[in-house]
């Protein structure tokens, strides 16, 4: 079943009927490159370009045949009478199914990509909005050194736009065909058939088939759109993370009369971002059947078949959503600068730490005695919730190489932001 949130042109191409209508293109593809090579009669191909399949006949056959190919053929047959004996001609049906496949997945890509490109426009509009709100860096969760907002949410563009490579060259991976027959000998079906009816369709050749597509491009494909999804995952869980009540730096779009608990009328959760931070671990589980998937026994099998019936179109439906409602959550972010700026001034100064630390070495110090010195001194600010500039000016070893003025001077939020847009400028923003 469809999930409800699915976007209707997602929806269309991993619908029944899409994959009935792709195998029938594939099916007559062929038709057509027999009938350059005079096996099929001009005559019934006229016929046969016209073949059509009744769903609701299909479904009734294969309740009967339990083979759910063989029921479409024959409801395919039902339409076409003595040309029907044309259709399928020295084939096995995945050299439908596989070929069909890659048209399907084609398609779910392309939507994929436009996902992907809304998210970057979001993105870059929202960074360079924030190129110079100053922020908390953090690392391990802790103070760090200040930053840009916006060099942040540039970050996560850059990743994004190695995204679309990555999709790219999945979909090179996966755009490819076979219609080598059973086993992928071409006993049955010569080489250049294969290659006129791939061409036709706009794919590539697997090279060496057996009687299916080689699945390891059907893991590549699900990895690719797994590492996607950890990334929007990653993105995610920044948000959630700078929503905390201790934090709250930034919040999800919050509408007017949504609630956040059915008990605590206060509650403003990032209840989006954890939804995408839950689908994500979804995606690792498909990365590891498609994985799976790729040993198959001999020539073929069919255990990867009713995987890929649910994962496949999971995975795109699944990305697409995710990726569509990212690009919700960043067009509507609530940030709040001011915030940002109480969260800087709550550790004292300690995050100038560095900028002390090398102004003593510049001027002669020993850098482990500087080290010392300027480590002393944070820990006591810490301790004793007293500004870092206030003890450094009280210090004698301070002192003796820095004047107060020198002192106050590197505590300055602006030094952090001096190389943004040179930063900026490396992504073309």
């Amino acid at each position: 079943m469809i999930p409800r949130y699915t976007r209707p042109e997602m929806a269309r191409v991993w619908s029944d009927a899409n994959k009935l209508d792709s195998w029938l293109t594939v099916e007559i593809a062929v038709c057509e490159a027999w009938a350059e090579r005079g096996v099929i009669p001009k005559e019934a191909m006229e016929k046969i370009r016209r073949a059509r399949y009744d769903a609701e006949r299909a479904a009734e056959y294969e309740r009967e045949m339990h083979h759910d190919f063989n029921a479409f053929l024959r409801s395919v047959a039902d339409s076409l009478g003595d040309e029907s004996r044309f259709v399928h001609l020295g084939l096995t049906s995945n050299d439908i199914e596989d070929t069909a496949l890659a048209l399907c997945l084609i398609e779910a890509t392309e939507l994929l990509e436009q996902d992907i490109h809304a998210l970057m426009e979001a993105l870059a509009v929202r960074a360079k909005e924030h190129t110079n709100t100053v922020c908390m860096g953090r690392s391990h969760g802790v103070h760090a050194e200040p930053t840009s907002f916006g060099l942040k949410l540039a970050a996560w563009y850059d990743e994004m736009r190695r995204n679309t490579h990555r999709l790219t060259q999945a979909k090179e991976q996966i755009a490819v065909g076979k219609i080598s027959g059973p086993v992928g000998s071409h006993a049955t079906v010569p080489p250049d058939l294969e290659e006129e009816v791939c061409g036709r369709l706009g794919l590539l050749v697997e090279p060496i088939s057996t009687q299916v597509v080689h699945r390891d491009r059907h893991a590549n494909y699900i990895s690719t759109l797994a590492l996607i999804a950890a990334g929007l995952d990653k993105f995610a869980t920044e948000i959630r993370h700078l929503q905390r009540t201790e934090v709250l730096e930034v919040e999800e779009p919050f509408s007017e009369g949504q609630t956040g608990s059915s008990s605590m009328p206060h509650k403003r959760n990032p209840e989006k971002c954890e939804r995408i931070s839950g689908l994500a671990r979804l995606f690792r589980g498909y990365s590891v059947s498609a994985l799976e998937n790729i040993a198959l026994w001999h020539e073929r099998d069919i255990s990867h078949s009713s995987v890929e019936r649910v994962i496949l179109p999971d995975a795109c439906i699944l990305l697409d959503y995710m990726l569509d409602l990212f690009a919700f959550i960043i067009r509507g972010l609530h940030v709040y600068p001011e915030r940002m700026r109480e969260n800087l001034e709550a550790s004292y100064g300690l995050p100038f730490s560095q900028r002390v630390l090398l102004a003593l070495i510049e001027k002669g110090m020993n850098r482990q005695e500087a080290y010392k010195i300027v480590q002393s001194n944070a820990m006591r600010s810490w301790e004793q919730r007293t500004p870092y500039l206030e003890l450094l000016a009280e210090d004698p070893a301070v002192t003796s190489r820095l004047s107060r003025e020198e002192l106050e001077s590197l505590f300055d939020y602006e030094f952090y932001l001096q190389h943004v847009d040179e930063s900026f400028h490396r992504l073309g923003l």
